[in-house]
């Protein structure tokens, strides 16, 4: 992963890291193991994470986001998972999250 490249050495010309649903644990697994390397990243991340993510309990997320202080940026997409996909009943279409999710990112990158 590039982050932990980032992590290991900075990477010329890299500004900011974005991830589109961290895998932070297997399904059912929950752990941050995954993540510990983010706290020697120094530069910006952007977390846009779907509220249903089995990969990424949120209260882990939100935990490792706390830890990495000012340097990420959590953006919570409601009702997604993983694949920023919603069920039916929620009433909202996948195109609005890719939608909202394109918009968080192009605010993070201004």
């Amino acid at each position: 992963m590039t982050s932990q490249a980032q992590a290991a050495s900075p990477l010329p010309g890299v500004r900011g890291l974005v991830f589109l649903g961290f895998p932070l644990h297997p399904a059912g697994q929950p752990s941050d193991e995954r993540g510990k390397h983010l706290i020697d990243v120094q530069i910006p991340m952007l977390f846009l994470e779907g509220t249903h993510d089995q990969l990424a309990n949120l209260q882990l997320v939100e935990t490792l986001c706390q830890k990495l202080g000012s340097r990420a940026t959590l953006k919570l997409l409601q009702d997604a998972d993983h694949s920023f996909h919603v069920p039916a009943r929620t009433g909202r279409k996948d195109s609005e999250i890719r939608a909202e999710l394109l918009d968080d990112l192009g605010d993070w990158i201004g």
